[in-house]
């Protein structure tokens, strides 16, 4: 199911028939209670599930750096920018020929345009990729009208009850209930000018947007299904048919 398991020839023997999901994550701030690798936990999470609905699916170790600069000022926050993600994506992508076809699973929002942009330079190129996000359109070979939407809900946008309940779902040891709080809750789009602006720093100082209280590990759990059957589905359409 992993990649990186596997010795080459074992990876020669299936690679043709095979789609291989990438995990793209990020290394940033999730407020005070949700650890630095939120996104990419839930990005590889999804990739495994997938792995194990489809069997012709192998999971390429996560990328774990993104475009999180809008997390700036942030202890921890690792960000490399939306040029250099695209371009890794892009050329990680090419290096992948000897499979069937790319799946990018992204679950962190910041990367949607260096994803989207990704995508079109492949698609030129005539290679096989789906990107897909969380609450986000599906993009085949670049077609769309434009990026995919973020990967979480506007209303709770950021290490508020969604996040939090994923994380709860996939290692409760790593959610610190007891420092969860509230951040800025009003919608996204009511705050991109200011988010634009100054960060995420200058609408939330605990780096939350949303509201994490009620979160549980049922709720994620249900999350996670449903996010897992909307993967599926996409996938199973990307290649024309379901999959083994």
């Amino acid at each position: 199911m992993r990649l990186a398991d596997l010795p080459w020839p074992a990876v020669a023997e299936r690679a043709a028939r095979s789609l291989l999901a990438v995990p793209v994550g990020s290394t940033e701030q999730h407020g005070p209670h949700l650890p630095l690798d939120t996104d990419t936990r839930i990005a590889r999470a999804l990739a495994d599930r997938l792995a194990a609905a489809r069997s012709s699916v192998l999971v390429a170790p996560a990328v774990p750096y993104g475009s999180s600069g809008e997390h700036a000022g942030f202890p921890g926050t690792l960000s490399i920018g939306q040029a250099a993600t695209e371009a890794v994506l892009v050329e990680l992508v090419r290096s992948a020929d000897a499979f069937a076809g790319v799946v990018l699973v992204s679950a962190h929002g910041g990367n949607a345009e260096a994803v989207h942009r990704a995508v079109r330079t492949l698609a030129g190129e005539k290679r096989p990729v789906l990107a897909w996000a969380p609450g986000g359109e599906p993009e085949v070979l670049g077609r769309g009208e434009g990026p995919p939407s973020a990967a979480m809900p506007p209303a709770d946008a950021h290490a508020g009850r969604t996040e939090t309940s994923l994380l709860l779902a996939l290692d409760a040891g790593s959610v610190h209930l007891a420092l969860a709080e509230a951040g800025d809750v009003r919608p996204l789009p009511e705050i991109l000018p200011d988010l634009r602006a100054g960060g995420v720093a200058a609408v939330s100082p605990n780096g939350v947007l949303g509201d994490p209280a009620g979160a549980t590990a049922a709720e994620g759990e249900a999350l996670l299904a449903t996010m897992t059957a909307s993967l599926v589905a996409a996938v199973d359409r990307f290649a024309g048919a379901p999959l083994p």
